[in-house]
């Protein structure tokens, strides 16, 4: 390996020398923020002060957020080692359990917000970096011991492809319409207290609990509800309390947030007025598609409305238009006999961004764009043909971002085969820079000692140019490699 990295010589810049001088005087630009979109590939350039004073003001209602005057992170994790020792003397977890949900950081999670470009006025949505906290790694235990409980339901969608297939076989009546149905900021409107009772007697009929953890139902309760009610974040250096919902960031929100939405919709429907009766009812998180009685999509959200009693899970709806309706990523069209196709949608803030060609990634990544690209087309599209219409806009798309045809003859002739499980014993995985030419040998390297390995890009414009998060200091950085000098000479190691 150091022969490797000794021989390997250094890799041609792909950016001009113009370039070069406009990336150094947008770093030094401190009046603006460059924001990815809150959806789509859209890149946003806002005046600093105005997203702040934005920030600010949605901070300030204290029906959701509460300002500290002091940091409680020291006083949570004193908390948390006091369960989490527990549950080591009881044997519920082992001593390597207990290392890997300690939390040896103590990083405050971090508010940033996204723009919504896609939604008039451009509200900010708020989203939290969960990493580093003290209770990071628990909440994705918690998540794991979860999961398997969501989507035991015949109207859980699990993507486009599980819609395409739910769908192909609906034929629509006459009197019959598509509406579709969108919760208004799940995450920070879900009922804790009511979602902890949900997910109690989920647990309890889960048969197959102790099969995932040695914990008793009381047990993940307990620190569910210590990771749910402890909920915290800084902004510009102010620590604030949130107090409703679950925490946009954290690994176990969105599956609490899914199981109170399999009861609320199990509540909805079976509940509705005969005359507002959804025929079809699908939902993908927050987002629902139905078939309703013509004219019947106001009663039907005034109903659902009034199932959640905190009063904040709310409803919005929008009805079909010239007889199509956009859900996740495609456009459900009816057809005149009553049966529908299914095209691709874009929105449209939809940038027809993608990798770039030239960029500095391994090839397999950018052939893996192709890929996934057309694989959708292969999944959502339902007749033979509106396939080539799409094929035609993916290439149009992606030829623009540099890809030559070679690439679409390279993945149309070498398409994956389906992975068997693997026999082979592994040591492990390292995840690598990628650097042209030194990665591919690494990796040779690795393979031979039966240690797999996955490149990541360096540097990109994205980590050169986005920081809408507090900066941390860099004692505070955690996962890193430290500089530790040696004794006898003043090079560090």
């Amino acid at each position: 390996m150091v022969g490797v990295l000794k021989s390997t010589n250094n890799t041609k810049s792909n950016l001009s020398k113009d370039e070069k001088i406009a990336l150094k005087d947008l770093r030094k630009e401190d009046t603006i923020l460059i924001l990815p979109a809150d959806k789509g590939k859209s890149t946003v350039v806002l005046d600093k002060k105005d997203y702040e004073e934005k920030v600010n003001i949605m901070l300030n209602d204290d029906k959701t957020n509460e300002k500290l005057k002091n940091d409680p992170t020291a006083r949570y994790k004193k908390k948390l080692v006091s369960l989490l020792t527990r549950f080591k003397k009881e044997e519920k977890i082992t001593v390597k359990e207990y290392w890997k949900l300690y939390p040896t950081v103590e990083n405050n999670p971090r508010m940033y917000c996204t723009p919504k470009i896609h939604t008039s006025g451009n509200p900010l949505r708020p989203l939290v970096d969960y990493c580093g906290s003290i209770m990071y790694e628990t909440s994705k235990e918690l998540a794991r011991i979860l999961s398997p409980l969501v989507g035991q339901s015949q109207h859980h969608v699990i993507n486009s492809k599980d819609l395409a297939e739910d769908l192909v076989e609906i034929m629509i009546d006459e009197g019959e319409e598509f509406i579709s149905h969108d919760v208004v900021s799940l995450f920070t409107n879900t009922p804790i207290s009511e979602s902890l009772e949900i997910i109690r007697h989920r647990l309890t009929e889960d048969a197959s609990l102790n099969e995932r953890t040695k914990l008793t139902v009381d047990d993940v309760m307990e620190i569910l509800a210590f990771a749910l009610t402890t909920t915290y974040f800084s902004f510009r250096g102010q620590v604030y309390q949130q107090k409703f919902g679950t925490e946009v960031g954290s690994p176990v929100s969105p599956i609490v947030a899914n199981l109170y939405m399999e009861w609320l919709e199990k509540e909805a429907i079976a509940t509705a007025p005969v005359n507002c009766q959804p025929r079809l009812w699908k939902r993908y998180v927050d987002d629902v598609l139905e078939i309703v009685n013509k004219g019947s999509a106001e009663q039907l959200t005034s109903h659902i409305n009034k199932i959640d009693k905190t009063g904040n899970i709310k409803f919005t709806y929008e009805k079909e238009e010239n007889q199509q309706i956009a859900f996740l990523d495609t456009l459900i069209v009816k057809k005149p006999d009553g049966s529908i196709k299914l095209l691709v949608y874009r929105k449209r803030t939809h940038t027809d961004q993608y990798l770039h060609f030239q960029s500095h990634h391994p090839l397999q990544h950018k052939l893996s764009v192709i890929r996934t690209i057309m694989d959708r087309k292969d999944k959502v599209i339902t007749e033979e043909e509106d396939k080539p219409i799409e094929e035609s806009k993916i290439k149009e798309a992606l030829k623009l971002c540099g890809y030559p045809e070679w690439a679409f003859k390279d993945v149309d002739k070498k398409k994956p085969p389906k992975k068997e499980p693997s026999q082979s014993v592994t040591r492990g995985m390292v995840v690598l820079p990628y650097k042209e030419g030194l990665s591919q040998r690494a990796r040779r390297i690795f393979n031979k000692h039966g240690i797999q390995t996955s490149f990541k890009p360096h540097q990109t414009l994205r980590n050169i140019l986005v920081h809408p998060m507090d900066k941390r200091d860099s004692l505070q950085t955690a996962e890193c490699v430290y500089e530790i000098p040696c004794r006898n000479c003043e090079k560090p190691t």
